[in-house]
């Protein structure tokens, strides 16, 4: 079977920034702010009112290169944990334009989905494929792996890894259908190409034709 195993920490870096309140709304508004380098967000979450804050905007694109972030933030003096629940991307320019954010405590746990990567060459004349990109997991918000590795080394065509098969590690419960199919390795299937049938002649051979008794006539 599959070597299977958690790696990383997605939210134990201590991801500090300093977020500022804002008043401002609108696009107008939010155009301004992320032309000074900064990103709207808001948070919300037990029960609390929603806070509109702005975050740097160069700092936060670092962060959330990887999935599933808590953030420490200070917001005017006080800390407060928040866990990345949206980003909202320009769809061309892929710029980072607006976060949602929920509020997190710490032992709180949380469900998220956590990318599965795989590593290794399959078994030759094999492909791998990933028919699920994460699973879910309930886990703890300060504790969220960033991903859960699979080793496909040498995996013979068949062999199938299903989500509970995968160790998610202590304090980590699986949500996702445990036989929800992970990983699959297969053979490609054979393209049979159509053989030619008889009086078929190769493309280009009745111009090439033409142009030979084109080239006899000119001759004579």
């Amino acid at each position: 079977m599959a070597d299977v195993s958690t790696t990383g920490n997605a939210s134990s870096r201590g991801n500090k920034l300093t977020a500022q309140p804002r008043d401002s709304f609108g696009k107008g508004a939010a155009r301004r702010l992320r032309a000074s380098g900064r990103i709207p967000a808001v948070i919300y979450g037990h029960g609390t009112d929603p806070q509109h804050v702005s975050l740097p905007g160069h700092e936060v694109a670092l962060i959330l290169r990887k999935a599933n972030q808590v953030l420490d933030l200070d917001i005017a003096g006080a800390s407060q944990l928040a866990l990345v629940k949206d980003v909202q991307k320009d769809p061309v320019r892929q710029v980072i334009e607006h976060l949602d954010l929920i509020v997190v405590r710490r032992g709180e746990k949380v469900t998220v989905d956590v990318p599965i990567h795989v590593e290794g060459e399959s078994a030759p004349g094999t492909i791998i494929e990933l028919d699920n990109q994460t699973i879910s997991v309930e886990v703890e918000a300060t504790h969220i792996p960033e991903r859960f590795l699979v080793d496909a080394e040498g995996l013979e065509e068949g062999t199938q890894v299903l989500a509970g098969q995968i160790e998610i590690g202590s304090g980590a419960t699986l949500v996702t259908d445990p036989e929800a199919l992970v990983v699959n390795v297969t053979v490609p299937p054979v393209v049979d190409l159509p053989e030619p049938t008889e009086g078929d002649e190769p493309e280009g051979a009745e111009s090439a034709e033409a142009e030979g008794s084109a080239d006899s006539s000119d001759a004579e």
